[in-house]
C-alpha cells in the first residue's frame, strides 16, 4: 500500500513571537531545529524510508525537511518544491501580535480570520512591510493578497493531483515537510474532513503524521508515529 508522511515544520521565530507568519519567511528557532532533528530520527528508528519528497518555498519548511533527511542518512533524496505547499497568506495580518491583534479587533473577529473555512483576513495596506512581490523566488507566481483555508485547498489539491498522487499511485515513498493550514487541506481531502470541522484540527510542529493508504489513495489509518 502506498505510504506516505505529513510533517509540519519545527517551530519558527515567529511562533515563539506569537505572529502572524504566513508566506513571510523566518527561521526555524533551537527548538523547532530540535523537532525536525527528532523527527528524522524517529523516523530512522522506525524504519521509515522514502522515495521522493516534497516541500514548500519557505525556509522554515525546508530546514525541517532537509534537518529529518540528514538525521535518517537521507539528505540525497530528490526534493521538489513547490510554493502551493506554501502557508496560508495571512494578508494583513501578517506580522502582527495575534494577542495585540485580538486586543484591538476583539476576540471573535480574529477567531473568524483565523479558524472560519472561508473567510479570508484583511488585504495589506499599501506599503506594507511584508510584501512579496521584490522576492525572486516568487519570479512568475500569481502571489495571494490574503487567503482563507478554502482558498489555500483551491491550490494544494491540484498540485496534489498533478505531482504527488501519482508518485504514491506509481509506487514511490513519500514525505511531506509544509506547513500548519497546507497540511490541513492535504487531511481534510485524504481523510474527508467536513468544512466545519478541518479548521478545529490541530497540526503540531515536527511531528511526523503517517498515512496508510489504499491504492485508490483513500486513507485507510491516519496516526501521529509518536503514538505508535
Amino acid at each position: 500500500m502506498p505510504k506516505l508522511v505529513l510533517i509540519r515544520h519545527g517551530q519558527s521565530s515567529w511562533n515563539l513571537e506569537n505572529r502572524f507568519t504566513g508566506w513571510w519567511d523566518v527561521d526555524l528557532t533551537e527548538l523547532g531545529i530540535g523537532e525536525a532533528r527528532a523527527a528524522g530520527e524517529l523516523m530512522r528508528e522506525r524504519g521509515l524510508d522514502f522515495d521522493l519528497t516534497f516541500t514548500s518555498f519557505q525556509t522554515r519548511a525546508i530546514k525541517t525537511l532537509n534537518l529529518a533527511l540528514e538525521a535518517m542518512g537521507r539528505l540525497w533524496l530528490p526534493t521538489e518544491k513547490s510554493w502551493k505547499l506554501n502557508e496560508r497568506h495571512y494578508g494583513g495580518l501578517t506580522g502582527l501580535d495575534k494577542a495585540e491583534t485580538a486586543a484591538k479587533h476583539g476576540d471573535e473577529q480574529v477567531k473568524l480570520w483565523r479558524r472560519s473555512f472561508d473567510v479570508p483576513p484583511p488585504l495589506p495596506e499599501e506599503g506594507n512591510a511584508y510584501d512579496l512581490a521584490k522576492d525572486v523566488r516568487y519570479r512568475g507566481v500569481p502571489i495571494p493578497q490574503t487567503e482563507s483555508l478554502k482558498d489555500t485547498i483551491a491550490r494544494v489539491l491540484p498540485y496534489w493531483e498533478e505531482r504527488i498522487a501519482p508518485a504514491l499511485k506509481d509506487g514511490q515513498r513519500v514525505l511531506i515537510s509544509a506547513h500548519g493550514n497546507s497540511l490541513r487541506a492535504l487531511v481534510k481531502h485524504l481523510s474527508g474532513i467536513p468544512d466545519d470541522e478541518i479548521t478545529g484540527l490541530e497540526i503540531p510542529t515536527g511531528q511526523p503524521i503517517i498515512y496508510e493508504l489504499d491504492d485508490d489513495l483513500h486513507a485507510t489509518d491516519r496516526y501521529y508515529l509518536s503514538e505508535r
